[in-house]
């Protein structure tokens, strides 16, 4: 009996590839849903181990206060990897009371402070209608639009972090080279029409719709974004999408040099994206981020 436990989602059937790849990986033995979460569940005498997930509330106030302690951490995570500029930069996460009211940072507040009393909610209009400070209005534009287009999505992050804005002046789409670079196969998109600052709602639809319905968009001399069905994932996603796009800068600078790039093909990547990058996946990889900001401040950030 196998002693593997996992975490498994519903997701569209696989086509099933008959073949052998080059790698000597049969085809053949491929299962149409893989598992997310690929553990050994079980010591060895039988004890079932537990796998960490997504929390059930008693009430939506419980899952208020967890959506707003993630989106703190997140802040913090993302200001101990500089993604931080200026005031530039903003995370979402949707109320779950208030469906059309999403929380976001304060405008001049730096990532590293951000506390869960900081967060600031507003309603699809912009109107701030909880906290004490304004919002960045390019978030509002961009946020606002990706949270009605997507009901799925309920968190969002931008940023000007280094690698993000260096790869982005390309304008194309990330090639699959690594495991990771498959998280974000026929998942991301590009939006090509740089406008400056983005400031009006119809921008934010144009960014949307690039966005599709995948998890992530490159913003041509812009930056990342990243969307998930949690403040979790959404911030993983950006994590990975960032150093994702500072592997490419590399292979690309190695390949000058007459080394050619090993790319992995649509059958592998598309089987490998099912294995890495899931819902549950990206709520779980953020989780060591959750617990090393908790031991770090001493839950300053709650």
């Amino acid at each position: 009996m196998s002693t593997t436990e996992t975490i498994t989602k519903a997701i569209p059937a696989l086509r099933v590839i008959e073949k052998t790849a080059m790698n000597g990986f049969n085809g053949k033995d491929k299962v149409e849903n893989p598992p997310q979460v690929q553990v050994n569940g079980r010591t060895k005498s039988g004890k079932k181990l537990n796998i960490r997930s997504y929390p059930k509330f008693d009430n939506l106030e419980d899952e208020r206060l967890y959506r707003k302690q993630h989106l703190a951490a997140a802040f913090r995570v993302f200001a101990d990897r500089g993604f931080d500029e200026g005031v530039a930069g903003h995370i979402s996460v949707r109320d779950p009371i208030l469906t059309d009211h999403f929380w976001l940072n304060p405008l001049s507040m730096h990532f590293s402070l951000i506390k869960v009393s900081d967060l600031i909610l507003c309603d699809e209009d912009g109107n701030v209608v909880e906290g004490d400070e304004p919002v960045n209005g390019a978030a509002f534009a961009i946020h606002s639009q990706i949270h009605k287009a997507r009901p799925d999505v309920h968190a969002a992050c931008h940023a000007h972090s280094i690698h993000g804005k260096a790869f982005s002046v390309f304008g194309r789409e990330l090639e699959m080279i690594t495991q990771d670079a498959c998280r974000f196969y026929r998942s991301h998109g590009v939006y090509r029409d740089f406008r400056g600052v983005v400031l009006d709602s119809e921008e934010g639809r144009r960014i949307s719709k690039a966005l599709g319905n995948g998890k992530a968009v490159i913003l041509q001399n812009h930056g990342l974004l990243t969307v998930g069905g949690t403040v979790d994932e959404a911030a993983f996603w950006f994590i990975s999408l960032e150093r994702t796009c500072q592997a490419q800068l590399l292979a690309d600078a190695a390949s000058v040099a007459g080394y050619k790039k090993i790319l992995i093909d649509d059958d592998e990547a598309a089987y490998t994206s099912l294995q890495v990058g899931g819902s549950e996946k990206g709520w779980l990889a953020f989780q060591p981020y959750y617990d090393e900001q908790l031991a770090k401040t001493k839950g300053d950030f709650l």
